[in-house]
């Protein structure tokens, strides 16, 4: 029986629409390996043709990526080394590649990542926006209630925030953050190395208005990035009790019903029980 060395995993990016931006060190591991795994083969295909490259190829996706582990892990094994590749960029980022590289370093094998191109990572460095401190929150959800509850929950942080967006909702995205982030700076990277590469900046509004005159700044994957908020004081960040609260709107002639909408705004909680219990303090008065 012949032992092998375990084979590697070579977490490989490729380019984001210029194929010039694929590394050497990137070409030279996808015509070596024994297998490509790539998020579609047919998409992938096209590249590898480019390069000459004839390695076979198989699909991971999230729709299989788990049920994949024991087949990659048996090719390692047996000594082959693959190359995961996702449609476009770095893997794993807003993209498939996690669970299988999560299970892969639990069972010991080999993960080498080869760095190349990054949306999100190129987007920020031609922003203009501050890069030392930034969030990354992948899609926003397609519901509008669902993201509406992603830029609430983000919209106290400081750092810079970033998204991507497809053609199709980056007006739905825009409206969204119209909502929650009128007055913020925004940058609209779109078709980043392709042809049509553009940086777009502005308010919200103003960038609706500017995709709403000028249509064809609508096409195209996007990077979406906001600026983060201003840094709260320290004045306004004191912490109040709640009772506090209660008994100042009461004192302030505040009604019950309207104080208890105010307070559950505020603290968050349920309007019935905030309206309770001012109604408690109320009778002690």
């Amino acid at each position: 029986m012949t032992h092998h060395n375990p084979g590697t995993l070579y977490v490989v990016a490729t380019p984001i629409g210029n194929l010039d931006d694929l590394t050497p060190r990137a070409a030279r591991v996808l015509a070596e390996v024994s297998r490509i795994a790539a998020e579609d083969t047919r998409h992938s295909g096209r590249l590898l043709a480019h390069l000459g490259v004839s390695t076979p190829m198989l699909s991971l996706h999230e729709h299989n990526e788990a049920r994949r582990v024991d087949t990659l892990d048996g090719y390692l094994a047996a000594g082959e080394s693959i190359a995961l590749i996702s449609d476009a960029g770095t893997p794993l980022i807003s993209d498939p590649g996690f669970v299988l590289v999560r299970e892969l370093r639990a069972r010991g094998r080999h993960i080498v990542p080869i760095p190349g191109a990054c949306a999100l990572i190129a987007a920020l460095s031609g922003a203009g926006l501050p890069t030392d401190r930034f969030v990354f929150g992948g899609f926003l959800p397609a519901k509008p209630g669902a993201r509406r509850q992603v830029l609430e929950d983000w919209s106290t942080r400081e750092e810079t925030l970033v998204f991507y967006e497809s053609p199709h909702r980056i007006m739905h995205t825009l409206d969204a953050l119209k909502e929650s982030f009128p007055e913020r700076a925004v940058v609209l990277a779109r078709e980043l190395t392709k042809t049509f590469e553009t940086f777009l900046q502005g308010t919200p509004e103003a960038l609706i208005t500017q995709l709403t005159e000028d249509p064809n700044q609508a096409r195209g994957e996007f990077v979406v990035m906001v600026a983060g908020a201003p840094p709260v004081t320290e004045r306004e960040h004191q912490d109040i009790s709640a009772d506090e609260l209660m008994k100042t709107l009461l004192d302030e002639g505040v009604g019950v019903k309207q104080g208890a909408a105010i307070v559950a705004r505020m603290l968050g909680g349920r309007k019935q029980e905030w309206y309770a219990r001012l109604q408690a303090i109320k009778t002690e008065h």
